[in-house]
């Protein structure tokens, strides 16, 4: 009987022991995961944040990106459109420069004009450029613009005898509508008062046989010439007011 409550006792002692250890045991394991699962919400919340960051920095970046091609669109759009008016602009004014073979039979009373001024200006083979020394040397003519009255530009271009004859008729006009467009834009001479003609290789002025032949060949005349005659038929300021001012009457007896 003695042996049975002993044994019972040791049951319970033992259930009672079983029981603190396990309560033991998830007390620790609680108190250990538990910081675990914080850290692992944290870190869940601070991905979560991040990946909300990245979203809405791609948003911005792609408004950006999408914002500057707009705008580059309308740049290119704006600077086509400069360049087409551009265009436009120095089209017109080449369509209404006079073109010619020759003076003769396009200008009314072309022996009443005579030239005040003339400039030689050369170009480098193949080239319609000019070079500072040719605009130093147009600018003597140019200057004399603003005091020529009923006057016209006769601008003749040349080539050597290097090429076909098609390419130097065109290359002649090119450099005759080069030194045209630089006297119009920098004294401010109307296209109509400007004669362009192409000779190309027809009239040299040197031998095509040497370099420097060759060099004088390559050029473009410019002459200013005045209608002598309708200068001698327009009135002079004087003039006009002693014309525009009656005679006075004379005294009654």
């Amino acid at each position: 009987m003695i042996s049975l409550r002993y044994a019972a006792v040791a049951l319970a002692g033992g259930a009672l022991l079983l029981s603190q250890t396990g309560c033991s045991t998830k007390n620790y394991v609680r108190s250990q995961t538990a910081p675990l699962a914080q850290k692992t919400n944290e870190l869940d919340d601070a991905t979560a944040a991040n990946n909300r960051a990245v979203k809405d920095l791609d948003t911005r970046t792609t408004a950006g990106i999408q914002g500057a091609k707009d705008a580059a669109s309308t740049a290119d759009q704006h600077a086509t459109a400069a360049g087409q008016s551009a265009t436009q602009a120095q089209d017109a004014a080449q369509n209404a420069y006079n073109r010619a073979d020759t003076l003769a039979g396009v200008v009314a009373n072309l022996d009443s004009y005579k030239p005040i001024a003339d400039v030689s200006v050369n170009f480098a083979v193949g080239k319609a450029d000019l070079s500072r020394k040719d605009k130093e040397a147009l600018a003597t003519l140019g200057d004399q613009v603003a005091n020529a009255k009923s006057y016209i530009v006769q601008v003749t271009g040349g080539t050597d005898s290097t090429g076909s004859a098609e390419l130097n008729y065109n290359l002649s006009q090119r450099r005759a509508e080069t030194v045209v467009q630089f006297l119009a834009a920098k004294y401010n001479i109307p296209p109509r008062k400007f004669y362009l003609i192409g000779i190309g290789k027809d009239k040299e002025v040197a031998t095509n046989k040497t370099r420097a032949g060759r060099a004088k060949n390559r050029r473009v005349e410019v002459q200013l010439l005045t209608n002598m005659e309708q200068q001698a038929q327009t009135p002079t300021p004087g003039q006009e007011a002693m014309q525009q001012t009656p005679a006075p009457m004379p005294p009654q007896q």
